[in-house]
């Protein structure tokens, strides 16, 4: 088992009612944090999460529901955020949507998908970072990790928005590595490919499933707590040097060079 330690370190973590934001705030909160869980629709879901997050010494973690489609309400999350943490120490920006976009739909919805999508999965993050990172130059430093994807380099012809905002995420995560570096805040990125999430779930076991399998030489897809190992391991102590990086995490299934 890896072994982490966030003693004494406040967290945040966007989308962590489940799946990948779920395994990274149990993995924190298990090594010392005190977790932000985010969510946007599923109350339920979100105090499972804290639910197992609740062992004794763990801390005193919290949910709050944001919909990080609108900058209002990133900025009402913050201010509640400012209420219980002294400082933010991390950040995962992990939370994002995976709609179908097609060119055989009618305009107004490929419009209205292309919006959600950006609006979510780029813009959310570039909000949240925007708040959470003058908070950390103030308090002389942090660490901010972006759940990218392989569809940002792969592309994605079913969900192109989602390719899109991943590919335009990554940018702006090493855009921010080098805007921040002088302040002692540093900005990784993940690129996982299929993970075994709810949301990959009708992929996964529907008719696309042994297809996508072969796309995996090692006949497996990440588990959520592997891709939270590695958000871990760059939120940790020692990985400064690592800032900027985009990390493949999808069992060689894509290479690139």
């Amino acid at each position: 088992m890896v072994s982490f330690d966030f003693s004494g370190k406040n967290v945040v973590v966007t989308g962590a009612s489940r799946g990948i934001g779920r395994a990274v705030a149990i993995k924190m909160a298990e090594a010392g944090a005190r977790v932000l869980v985010h969510f946007q629709k599923n109350k339920k879901a979100a105090a499972e999460t804290l639910r197992l997050m609740s062992q004794p010494k763990r801390g005193s973690h919290f949910a709050l529901r944001a919909d990080l489609a609108d900058p209002a309400a990133i900025r009402e999350m913050v201010d509640e955020i400012d209420k219980e943490f002294e400082k933010v120490d991390i950040l995962v920006n992990n939370a994002g949507i995976f709609e179908p976009q097609a060119i055989d739909m009618n305009f107004d919805d490929w419009a209205d998908a292309w919006q959600n999508t950006i609006n979510v999965n780029l813009m959310g993050a570039v909000h949240l970072t925007y708040h959470i990172a003058r908070r950390m130059v103030k308090s002389g430093g942090g660490k901010i990790v972006n759940v990218s994807s392989r569809g940002a380099f792969r592309g994605e012809p079913d969900h192109p928005a989602y390719g899109a905002s991943k590919a335009a995420l990554n940018a702006f995560g090493q855009s921010m590595a080098v805007k921040l570096a002088p302040d002692n805040v540093q900005v990784f990125t993940l690129a996982p490919g299929f993970v075994e999430t709810d949301m990959a779930e009708d992929f996964l076991k529907g008719d696309t499933g042994e297809a996508i399998l072969k796309q995996y030489p090692g006949g497996k897809v990440a588990s959520p707590e592997e891709v939270a190992n590695a958000v871990c391991y760059f939120a940790s102590q020692g990985q400064e040097m690592a800032s900027g990086a985009i990390l493949d995490l999808n069992g060689a299934s894509y290479l690139r060079s």
